[in-house]
């Protein structure tokens, strides 16, 4: 079966973290999604058609229990932070 663009997403971002007591939310793990789209040079899909398939994928994005890792992740908190003065 052939792998799905969101598990794609999954593979190369997330890693499992079962114990985290603060798991990524929904805006992170979009935002997360729109930086491994940028350096994967693919055009990110919507934020509905995000949730739709990370539900395919078996991830409830409000409970996620996942950690960041990797290129993308570095790109999504660099971006996050505001300019420096």
């Amino acid at each position: 079966m052939a792998t799905s663009h969101f598990e794609l997403f999954l593979e190369d971002t997330t890693i499992p973290d079962p114990d985290t007591d603060c798991p990524l939310g929904p805006d992170c793990l979009y935002g997360l999604y729109v930086s491994w789209c940028a350096l994967q040079g693919v055009e990110p899909r919507t934020d509905i058609a995000f949730r739709a398939g990370m539900h395919l994928c078996g991830i409830d994005i409000h409970d996620a229990r996942l950690r960041m890792t990797g290129p993308a992740a570095a790109d999504y908190i660099l971006s996050s932070y505001p300019p420096a003065a």
